[in-house]
């Protein structure tokens, strides 16, 4: 087998009678494939539940995980809110407007002109949502206080202590961002994981500071059906337990939207990204990979979960690991099929024989399967057998690099 440099991980995952993820006006997402409107649910909404899912295999279920958080409120919720007993209101909003200029790189907050005046709400939805780890929110919160304790109850002296924080040069990096740096290769250099375990799998994206950018190791392709789109407009209404004589009893009468469908998913895993992520950490990254086959075939997307129940578990799921440019499997469906996991397997796994037979490109293959139908070249196990596979790939890269 050559070098586990990619995981590459395929799915097909039935629904029925739900709304999985829907677009600005409440219907189902879709995708033109092949000639015909497929359902889809994007990458977006499958990491979402990836990430958070409550579950025995839940990513925070992992020893070395550390929590992150997505917001524009940052320093609001978790640093100024956190930080503000045994100093006066006016430092802390002093030092709190240099804070928010600072992570949020001026993306909605003003340039601080005077001390003591607090955050606009326009101003906060004009932010970037930004990711950040509990380690660096620790780093965040030392440093608040610290300023707070230097400026001994003088709002004047936090503000231009803030301002000092920040640093802000005619040109170049600021020196808020120098610091920042500092303290991300600092935890890197002490074994902790700076943006959390979902900013090493899935990455981030900082605009200003591209040093603090996070390359996502992690890449998830939007999930769409095989077949053509299977919906159905439903109407219902919500009944007026107290209505009497001639009232009908319907207090609202609604219309949603409700899919059927079998779903291919894909994910891609740039195994030694991750490794460079976890700070070469062979156990966290196997333990995480672990995990995510596990969610990836346990956890379902959806919404609407009181009315239409949308819990269901991957009927297939394969993992290739290799040392070649990945490929999605999607081609197999180009041409709608049934939606029908045994046929929707044949149509894969023809697909797979023909760029075996013209790419060679070697993969080791890993099945789990509730059809019958043969995957070339492909060992057959269950779930906890392909996820013991996942998990044993980070130490291969880090005893060869060794």
């Amino acid at each position: 087998m050559p070098d586990p440099r990619f995981l590459q991980i395929h799915f097909l995952a039935p629904y029925t009678a739900a709304l999985l993820n829907r677009d600005d006006a409440g219907l189902a997402k879709r995708l033109p494939y092949g000639g015909h409107l497929r359902t889809r649910v994007s990458s977006q909404c499958l990491k979402y539940h990836w990430r958070w899912a409550d579950d025995l295999h839940a990513l925070s279920e992992i020893a070395g995980w550390a929590k992150s958080y997505r917001s524009r409120s940052i320093v609001d919720s978790l640093i100024v809110e956190e930080c503000r007993d045994g100093f006066s209101d006016e430092v802390v909003s002093a030092l709190a407007q240099w804070f928010n200029f600072a992570v949020y790189s001026g993306k909605g907050d003003e340039k601080p002109k005077k001390r003591g005046v607090a955050a606009k709400a326009d101003e906060k939805e004009g932010r970037p949502t930004l990711l950040f780890g509990e380690p660096e929110i620790r780093w965040l919160k030392s440093e608040f206080v610290r300023l707070a304790k230097e400026a001994d109850g003088e709002p004047d002296t936090a503000f231009s202590l803030g301002e000092s924080w920040v640093g802000l040069p005619k040109k170049g990096r600021s020196e808020f961002q120098k610091n920042r740096e500092a303290n991300l290769e600092a935890l890197r250099q002490a074994g902790e994981v700076p943006a959390g375990l979902t900013g090493a799998l899935f990455g981030r994206m900082v605009t200003s500071d591209p040093k603090a950018n996070i390359e996502a190791p992690v890449h998830v392709a939007h999930a769409f059906t095989v077949h053509a789109e299977e919906a159905e407009s439903d109407y219902f209404i919500a009944a007026d337990d107290l209505a009497r004589g001639e009232d009908t009893g319907a207090d609202t009468i609604q219309e949603t939207e409700l899919t059927s469908g079998l779903f291919y998913g894909y994910v891609v895993v740039d195994i030694p990204g991750l490794l460079s992520n976890l700070g070469g950490d062979a156990r966290l990254a196997g333990e995480a990979l672990h995990n995510l086959v596990y969610l990836i075939a346990e956890v379902s997307p959806g919404a609407k979960l009181g009315s239409t129940a949308p819990y269901s578990r991957a009927s297939f799921l394969m993992l290739e690991a290799g040392d070649r440019q990945p490929r999605s499997l999607a081609e197999a469906f180009r041409s709608p099929c049934s939606a029908e996991t045994g046929q929707a397997v044949a149509a894969l796994s023809e697909h797979l024989a023909a760029l075996d037979a013209a790419y060679a490109t070697g993969e080791s293959r890993h099945v789990m399967s509730l059809a019958n139908a043969e995957v070339p070249g492909a060992e057959r196990g269950t779930l906890a057998d392909l996820a013991g596979f996942a998990q044993g790939l980070p130490a291969r890269i880090a005893d060869r690099a060794a």
